[in-house]
C-alpha cells in the first residue's frame, strides 16, 4: 500500500488553513452634471514654433464629452500609503507639443520616474513646483531634440505643478502616491484600478476644478472575490 508522506499532509494542511488572498479590479465612470465655464482662448503668437491646430487653442480645465463623460479626474484609494512600487515601475510620459503639456493631468507613483519629452522645434523648460516637503523643486531648460529629462518626487502630493516658464500658458498637473491603486479617467469619463486586494477601503476622486484636494468626494466601497464598478458624478462649478 502506497504511503502518504508527512510532507504532503503538511503541506496541505497550511494550504487549507491559510485562505488565499484575492484581488479585483475597480472601476466605473465619472461624470459632469452641470454646464462647466466655458473655456479661455490661448495666445501662441509669441512663439511661431508653437505649431498650428484645427481649431483656436484654449485652456482645457474641464475635457467632456457629449453625455458628460468627464476626463482627467483622478481616482485613488486613501490610506494606503507604504505600498509604493514606484522605483521599479515604468517611466511615466510626459510630452509637449504644440506648446502644451501631454497629458495635462498625469498620476505616477513615489520613486516613479517622469519622463519629459520635448517633440516642439522650440526651447522649452520644465519648471516643477511641489509644495510637500520632501519633494525638490527642479527646474530645466530642454532643447529641441534634446534627450528626455527625468523628474521622480519622494512624497505623496496631490496636483503637483509643472510650467514652462517660457511659455506662460503651459502647465500641468501630477499626483504622486506612495501606492499603485489609483487611476485617471479618460476621455469617455472611464477609470480602472487594478489588482486592488479584497477588503473594505474609501475610494477618493479629485479633479482641479469640480472636486480640488481640498475638496475630494468619496464613497466607501468593498471588494469581495472579484470586480466592483463605481461611478461618480461630479458637478460642474
Amino acid at each position: 500500500m502506497k504511503r502518504t508522506s508527512l510532507v504532503t499532509i503538511t503541506t496541505l494542511a497550511i494550504a487549507l488553513a491559510v485562505p488565499s488572498l484575492q484581488a479585483g479590479d475597480i472601476s466605473g465612470t465619472i461624470m459632469l452634471k452641470g454646464t462647466p465655464p466655458a473655456e479661455k482662448p490661448i495666445d501662441k503668437s509669441a512663439d511661431k514654433n508653437c505649431g498650428t491646430t484645427a481649431t483656436p487653442p484654449t485652456t482645457h480645465h474641464y475635457v467632456v464629452g457629449s453625455k458628460g463623460e468627464l476626463a482627467n479626474a483622478v481616482i485613488s484609494l486613501k490610506g494606503m500609503d507604504g505600498k509604493s512600487a514606484g522605483a521599479s515601475a515604468a517611466p511615466a510620459l510626459l510630452d509637449q507639443k504644440n506648446c502644451e503639456y501631454n497629458p495635462v493631468i498625469l498620476a505616477v507613483q513615489t520613486g516613479q520616474k517622469i519622463s519629459v519629452k520635448n517633440s516642439d522645434p522650440t526651447l522649452h523648460n520644465i519648471h516643477a513646483i511641489p509644495t510637500v516637503t520632501g519633494n525638490t523643486e527642479k527646474n530645466q531648460a530642454q532643447a529641441p531634440n534634446a534627450p528626455d529629462l527625468s523628474f521622480s518626487f519622494s512624497k505623496a502630493e496631490n496636483f503637483l505643478k509643472f510650467q514652462c516658464d517660457v511659455h506662460n500658458w503651459m502647465f500641468a498637473w501630477v499626483s504622486v502616491f506612495d501606492h499603485p491603486y489609483f487611476a485617471v479617467s479618460d476621455k469617455e469619463g472611464k477609470y480602472t484600478i487594478k489588482n486592488v486586494p479584497d477588503g473594505k477601503y474609501t475610494l477618493m476622486v479629485m479633479h482641479r476644478k469640480a472636486a480640488p484636494a481640498s475638496a475630494p468626494v468619496t464613497e466607501e466601497i468593498e471588494v469581495k472575490g472579484g470586480n466592483v464598478t463605481k461611478d461618480f458624478t461630479l458637478e460642474a462649478k
